[in-house]
């Protein structure tokens, strides 16, 4: 390595120039790292501004990007985990080029690098966002000890159908909840920015990409802006505020407008309302695309959109190192654009520390892959993620009264698919399924009968299994979805569990021993015909590298489960989307006629029903913040300070919560409002505060929680994002279909 080289740069980079001072950075970025900025881009020529604003993805030797990267023609590689190529890559830009300039590498790092935690829907179900930023700093640590320094997560689209298969890389369907899990993991993901172990979080998709219609990925949304400014994108903002380096543009249009091309959303909104000078990156040739959505008449036309729209980097399109250079000397845009560009790219890369420490230790981060604590860290996750869902008494189990455990189903042993979409870097042989946890537990104890292959097995007889049922004590059967059937790309019409899982778990039933279903997936299925064939169900979005033993312990009462849904579990996929906090409508729902109550020789007419489906009614399967516990709380003493606020102050509730069962346990409170009248309609609730909250058994203890007024702001009839005065409604409950309000006024 030529040291020399690399201090000449670094002490290039920080000679003083006089220049203009500029607004304080969303980033983080002080003066002098503008300076910085500003006096190498004085020495690029545009071929190299160019060359900054173009990512590719590594594949093959090394030797075919050398041309490239000492040409300057290349800002940013992704998914290259090799540290010793990647300290290659770099060695060629900052040893052979011109300048000098490191390159970003990237990698989709969604939920853990080598360990792997829940998926990002599970993580939503902790309602800890101070575990999730743990894990975000676990898998930072991990990621850049291979020289990644660029993630693009966390996703913060919201989603409220879960056909789309992209629901498992978010935090589900509301708000509040995805605007604190983007908070944490950004925190976790960049650390110090000073640090070698900082990685740059990329905040996506922007913006509505999970409102895709009819739940297909990549689909249109139609959404408005106020819908957008109420419900989409708090998240971002929240994770803006945070200090995110980086931002993606999503895939979709909205109301016609692809996002990589919308003036208004990146450049309006982003930059000019927010404040934003971090790098903005299209996802995967989300540039190119436009041409197929007819936005753009080919890679020239979607470039120049693209750079007016304040796109900073182009990913594997190649349009803006193809056609910015001619598109400028045409006039056809401005090489002050491009400047803007790169000046957003290389402030990451200083922020970074890149210049300074371009290089990655390779045995120091080989030595940190998998270290206990990363292992201790994803476990602890996993048991707080998994939600119980049902029980019958089965659970948990007793330890010393099980002397032959049957382990059946799809998902007992599939390590791989028990890691989740986006888990990349995650390896089967350190994977620790259920199957592996409970044969280390119980040593000859354990009987296992696959039953089906995989999910989507077909199979008539289940002699085998259902014999070795008759044997056992108990029945532990894994059901659920493979990773492959969730994720980018993954939607699906039908959220029954696949293949012959029903009929497998109904077989075991009735063999007559005390049955408990654990589901791993990827979305919230369908299950309300499975719920009458198992005693209890544990639920787990697919839970990771640690996944087998969190779920024992789970099982057998070492860890009491208190994972809450965060999003809606539907009767029937008919129902999608349902989500709790959606409008009340001209007809409120206050009562049902079913569909084989309707008389035969009726009229058409309403029947005086309201807006519900006459086959499977009003309500889901389970609701929004839902989950079970081996002990049972009482919410007791709900009360306010006062009876009115004004728009400044803070609403300060306070409440006993009361651990009433046996054993300790810990419940997630949950704070509701509502907005009784607005110039708009509001929501029926919206959460406004959660709190995990351990108690012993016969534990009481009060709490307050302080709500600002202020984030009772919404954006009503006139644009602007303000609070109404008038009444409202507090719930404080452990679940949002739970709990009686009370009310008080804003003035």
């Amino acid at each position: 390595m030529k040291a020399i080289r690399i201090l000449f740069v670094a002490s290039l980079l920080a000679a003083t120039l006089s220049c203009a001072e500029r607004k304080p950075s969303t980033v983080g970025a002080s003066s002098e790292v503008e300076r910085r900025v500003d006096q190498l881009l004085s020495r690029m020529t545009l071929a190299e501004k160019i060359g900054q604003m173009n990512q590719v993805s590594a594949g093959g030797e090394v030797a075919n990007y050398a041309d490239a990267l000492r040409k300057g023609q290349i800002g940013s590689i992704l998914n290259e985990v090799d540290p010793v190529k990647v300290n290659e890559f770099q060695r060629i830009c900052v040893e052979e080029s011109r300048l000098g300039i490191p390159l970003l590498v990237g990698r989709d790092v969604i939920h853990g690098f080598h360990t792997v935690f829940p998926i990002p829907l599970g993580l939503a179900s902790t309602f800890d966002p101070a575990l999730v930023e743990e894990g975000a700093r676990v898998a930072a640590v991990e990621a850049t000890g291979q020289g990644v320094r660029w993630t693009f997560s966390p996703m913060l689209d919201i989603a409220r159908d879960p056909r789309w298969g992209r629901i498992a890389e978010g935090s589900g369907e509301d708000t509040w909840l995805d605007a604190r899990m983007a908070e944490a993991m950004v925190r976790g993901y960049q650390g110090d920015l000073s640090d070698a172990t900082a990685m740059a979080a990329c905040i996506k998709h922007f913006a509505g990409y999970g409102a895709a219609e009819g739940g297909r990925d990549y689909n249109s949304t139609f959404l408005t802006e106020r819908q957008l400014r109420n419900v989409y994108l708090p998240p971002f903002e929240a994770a803006v505020k945070a200090g995110a380096l980086t931002l993606m543009t999503s895939f979709n249009d909205n109301d016609g407008v692809p996002s990589t091309g919308n003036v208004f959303l990146v450049k309006d909104i982003l930059r000019g309302e927010w404040g934003f000078d971090g790098l903005v990156v299209t996802d995967w040739n989300s540039m190119g695309e436009m041409i197929d959505h007819g936005f753009g008449t080919d890679r020239k036309d979607v470039a120049r959109k693209s750079l007016e729209a304040g796109v900073d980097m182009d990913m594997m399109t190649y349009g803006y190192l193809s056609h910015l250079e001619e598109l400028v000397h045409s006039g056809a845009v401005k090489e002050s654009d491009i400047d803007q560009a790169v000046r957003n790219i290389l402030r990451v890369k200083i922020l970074l520390g890149l210049f300074e420490n371009p290089y990655v230790d390779v045995e120091a981060g080989r030595a940190v892959q998998y270290a206990p604590e990363h292992l201790a860290a994803a476990q602890k996750t996993a048991e707080e993620s998994a939600i119980l869902l049902k029980n019958d008494g089965v659970l948990p189990l007793k330890a010393d009264a099980v002397r032959n455990i049957l382990v059946t189903g799809p998902m007992a042993d599939a390590p791989h698919e028990q890691l989740g979409t986006w888990a990349f870097d995650g390896q089967a042989a350190h994977t620790v399924t259920p199957l592996k946890a409970l044969q280390e537990r119980f040593p000859g104890k354990v009987t296992y009968v696959q039953g089906l292959k995989n999910s989507r097995s077909r199979r008539e007889r289940f002699d085998d299994v259902v014999a070795a049922a008759r044997r056992a004590d108990v029945v532990l059967v894994f059901l659920g979805e493979e990773a492959i059937l969730s994720g980018e790309a993954h939607s699906l019409a039908d959220l029954n569990l696949k293949g012959a899982q029903s009929d497998l778990l109904a077989a075991l039933q009735a063999a007559g021993k005390p049955v408990v279903a654990t589901v791993m997936a990827g979305r919230p299925l369908t299950i309300e015909r499975d719920l009458p064939h198992c005693g209890a169900l544990l639920y787990a979005f697919h839970p990771g590298t640690m996944g087998g033993p969190a779920l024992v312990n789970l099982l057998f009462g070492d860890v009491n489960p208190s994972g809450k849904t965060p999003v809606t579990f539907l009767r029937t996929v008919g129902q999608a989307p349902l989500y709790y906090s959606h409008h009340m409508t001209g007809r409120p729902y206050n009562g049902e006629t079913l569909l084989d109550e309707i008389p035969e020789e009726a009229g058409q007419t309403s029947l005086g029903n309201t807006s519900y489906y006459l086959d499977y009614g009003a309500y889901p399967l389970f609701p929004f913040g839902f989950g079970l516990s081996y002990t049972t709380f009482a919410y007791s003493g709900i009360a306010l300070d006062r009876e009115a606020y004004g728009t400044e102050d803070t609403v300060q509730v306070t409440f006993t919560l009361t651990n009433t069962g046996a054993c300790a346990g810990t419940e997630v409170a949950q704070v509701y409002v509502r907005d009784l009248v607005g110039s708009i309609t509001r929501p029926v609730k919206e959460l406004k505060h959660f709190e995990r909250v351990a108690l012993e058994p016969g534990e009481s203890r009060t709490l307050t929680v302080g709500i600002p007024v202020a984030d009772l702001a919404f954006v009503g009839l006139d644009g602007v994002k303000k609070v109404e005065p008038g009444e409202f409604q507090l719930w404080v409950s452990g679940d949002s279909a739970s709990g009686k309000p009370v009310s008080f006024e804003v003035k």
